[in-house]
C-alpha cells in the first residue's frame, strides 16, 4: 500500500481542509466513547477511529444531490455529509433534537436533506437501498450518484452478490466502497473469504473495480474523485475497497479477544491524521498555530454539540406511537391508524442545528 505523499503537498488550503474533516470525526468519536462511559448514550456504539480518511476522501468527490448510504459505524459519514455534530450526538441522547428525533440512535441516523440515508444496522443491509436510489436516478434521468459504504464483512451476505450483479447488469450510477478493517466483527477475513482480494470479486460482476490505500486520505480522495466522475459520466457502477484499520474494538461491547495488541499497535503506526499532519509539517505547510488554531475550533464544535444534546428533551409517552404509520395525505393533525394524535408534516429537523 502507499503512504501519504511524502512530497510538498500542492494544494495547501485543501489538504488542510481535509485534515479538519479528519480531525472532526476523530473528536466526535472520542466524545461519543466519553459519554458512552458515562451513561450517557446508551445501546450499541461503533466508532470509526483509525477509518476518517475514508470518509474524509470520499465525500470530498461527491456534489449534494448524490445520495449516501452507509453502516452501522456511520457518524463520520454523518458529520461530513452535513449533519450537525449536535443533531447526531442529540440523536444518540434519544431527545427529540437529534437528526432522527432520538428514535433512532447511533445506527440509525438519517437526513433526507443531506441525503444521507442510513445509518443501517443489519450487514449489507444498505447496499440493495443504494441500487434502489441509483435506478431511481437513472430512470428519471438525472446525473447523481449514489454512494454506498459497507464493512468486508458484507461480502460474505447474499445482498451483496444481487447488488453487484444488479448494478452490473442495469448499468446503474452507483459508487460501491467496501470499507475493508480486516475483521467482520471478530472474524478476520481470511477465515471468511477464500478469495480475500474484495476488489478482484467485484470484477467478477464486470464491474470496474481497484483498491485504495484507506490510511492515506489524499489517495481516497484521487480514487474517488476518478470513481465518482465516471460513474456519473455514464461508465456504470464503480467499486473501491478502501484498506484501512478500525484502532478500536468491533463496539463497545467487544472484549477484542480476536486480534493482537501488537497488530493494532502497527497499524495505530500509520494513523491517518498523523500521517497528513506529519506531511505537511515535514514540508513546513502546517505551523504550530495553524494546527492549535484548527484543534481549538473542532474542540469548541464538539463542546458546543454536547452542550445541545444535553439540553435536549425526550419526546412525551403521547408521541410514541407518532411515525409508526404514515400519515394519509389529508390528515391534518386527524388521529392515525395507530391511535396517536399526529401533528401535520413529517419527522421534520426542529433544533438539529447545533
Amino acid at each position: 500500500m502507499s503512504t501519504v505523499r511524502n512530497q510538498v503537498i500542492r494544494d495547501q488550503d485543501h489538504a488542510l481542509h481535509l485534515l479538519r474533516q479528519m480531525v472532526r470525526v476523530r473528536r466526535l468519536e472520542e466524545k461519543c466513547i466519553e459519554l458512552y462511559s458515562a451513561a450517557k448514550i446508551r445501546g450499541f456504539l461503533h466508532v470509526y477511529i483509525g477509518e476518517e480518511a475514508v470518509a474524509a476522501g470520499v465525500m470530498e468527490a461527491l456534489e449534494p444531490d448524490d445520495a449516501v448510504v452507509a453502516t452501522y459505524r456511520e457518524h463520520g459519514h454523518a458529520l461530513l455529509r452535513g449533519v450537525s455534530a449536535g443533531a447526531i450526538l442529540a440523536e444518540m441522547y434519544g431527545h427529540a433534537e437529534g437528526c432522527c428525533r432520538g428514535r433512532g440512535g447511533s445506527m440509525h441516523l438519517f437526513d433526507a436533506d443531506a441525503r444521507f440515508y442510513g445509518g443501517n444496522a443489519i450487514v449489507a443491509g444498505g447496499l440493495p437501498l443504494a441500487v434502489g436510489l441509483a435506478l431511481a436516478d437513472r430512470m428519471a434521468g438525472r446525473r447523481r450518484v449514489t454512494v454506498c459504504f459497507f464493512g468486508e464483512g458484507a461480502v460474505a451476505e447474499g445482498e451483496f452478490h444481487e447488488s453487484m450483479n444488479l448494478a452490473a447488469l442495469w448499468q446503474l450510477p452507483v459508487l460501491f466502497c467496501c470499507e475493508n478493517n480486516l475483521y467482520a466483527m471478530g472474524t478476520a477475513l481470511g477465515r471468511s473469504e477464500s478469495q480475500t482480494d474484495i476488489a478482484l470479486k467485484a470484477a467478477g460482476y464486470e464491474i470496474s473495480a481497484w483498491a485504495v490505500d484507506g490510511m492515506d486520505v489524499l489517495a481516497v480522495e484521487e480514487a474517488a474523485r476518478r470513481a465518482v466522475d465516471a460513474v456519473r459520466s455514464g461508465g456504470g457502477p464503480h467499486f473501491l475497497e478502501l484498506r484501512t484499520y478500525r484502532f478500536r474494538a468491533h463496539s463497545m461491547f467487544d472484549p477484542e479477544l480476536y486480534r493482537e495488541k501488537t497488530e493494532v499497535t502497527r497499524w495505530m503506526e500509520r494513523d491517518p491524521i498523523a500521517l497528513l499532519q506529519g506531511t505537511m509539517q515535514a514540508a513546513g505547510q502546517l505551523p504550530e498555530d495553524t494546527w492549535a488554531g484548527l484543534t481549538a475550533d473542532v474542540d469548541a464544535e464538539i463542546s458546543a454539540a454536547v452542550g445541545f444534546a444535553e439540553n435536549g428533551t425526550p419526546e412525551p409517552v403521547s408521541e410514541l406511537l407518532r411515525f409508526v404509520y404514515s400519515d394519509p395525505p389529508d390528515a391534518g393533525g386527524a388521529a392515525n391508524p395507530g391511535g396517536a394524535a399526529t401533528p401535520g408534516g413529517g419527522a421534520g429537523k426542529e433544533g438539529a442545528a447545533g
